[in-house]
């Protein structure tokens, strides 16, 4: 009986030591090293924010990542409660290589992100309430895995009906938030509070990014009101300059008159959100005001 108790001890004892935990120092992003895992591990990894990255020096073995945000749908904005869908996005980096990414969903492993990678679509899928989303990160075989890094970036979003609300994974070449339709008067009021940037200016060009299938929008921006990052910097004028996506579909052109621009950060790149034409915000905005009806103010003067 000793001898049977001493096994099944040893046996606890193997099992720890191949399922190995670790927190992210801030629970957003985790950074680590294949060379230290065991030969054949599964190292599992808790990520509990709506953003951030994960970057895995010298793949090797494979790591499981459970995406549980405190609760799911912190941070995703005003408006998205625990009732409504959400998306959960992943983004590679450009010197991506030497793993795989699976989405791990009810036992079954889809690829999300291959060893070679030839693009930087963000690949998406749904998840629901109650749901806690895992990753698979898995190395792959190679002689030298000294230059090998798998890192990529992940999102949680809020589902908008112009995005799949099944669980399939598909390619989402671009944000999706507001594309295309113009935002109502209340929409346009609730941006200015809740953007992740708001500038005035103008259009200078509109320019095309292929492999995002978006059109890039230049522009010169006479007033910064608010940016979550150095998005639109200054070039020693009176003026800033700064660069906005948003989908081809949209057929976004160059026009004459200033607008008001608003959006979100998304893999720290600008897509675009209500953008209304600066006169029109301001009428909109002044009769709000008169009727103490802003859910913010914006120094307009």
């Amino acid at each position: 009986m000793k001898g049977f108790g001493l096994l099944v001890w040893v046996r606890l004892l193997e099992l720890l030591l191949s399922v190995r935990q670790s927190y992210a120092a801030d629970q957003c992003s985790w950074r680590g090293s294949g060379l230290s895992q065991l030969q054949g591990s599964v190292e599992q990894v808790f990520l509990r924010c709506a953003e951030g990255s994960v970057e895995w020096l010298y793949p090797s073995g494979a790591l499981r990542l459970s995406l549980s945000p405190r609760p799911l749908w912190a941070g995703l904005g005003p408006g998205v409660s625990s009732n409504t869908p959400a998306s959960v996005c992943v983004k590679a980096e450009p010197h991506w290589g030497g793993a795989q990414l699976y989405l791990e969903q009810d036992g079954v492993l889809e690829l999300l992100i291959g060893d070679a990678l030839g693009h930087t679509h963000t690949r998406c899928f749904s998840v629901t309430s109650g749901e806690r989303p895992a990753l698979f990160l898995q190395a792959t075989p190679h002689q030298d895995i000294s230059r090998r890094i798998a890192a990529f970036r992940y999102e949680l979003r809020g589902e908008r009906s112009e995005q799949p609300n099944d669980n399939s994974v598909h390619t989402e070449p671009v944000s999706s938030e507001g594309a295309c339709r113009p935002c109502n008067d209340t929409e346009m009021l609730m941006a200015v509070c809740t953007s992740d940037f708001v500038v005035r200016g103008n259009i200078r060009a509109v320019d095309t990014d292929a492999d995002l299938q978006a059109a890039v929008i230049k522009v010169s921006a006479t007033r910064v009101y608010r940016q979550k990052f150095a998005l639109f910097s200054s070039n020693g004028r009176l003026t800033h300059s700064g660069a906005i996506r948003t989908p081809l579909s949209c057929g976004v052109r160059t026009g004459s008159g200033s607008f008001l621009f608003t959006g979100h950060i998304h893999f720290g790149e600008a897509w675009l959100g209500c953008a209304p034409r600066y006169k029109d915000f301001l009428r909109v905005y002044e009769q709000a005001k008169q009727e103490l009806q802003i859910p913010c103010t914006l120094d307009t003067h």
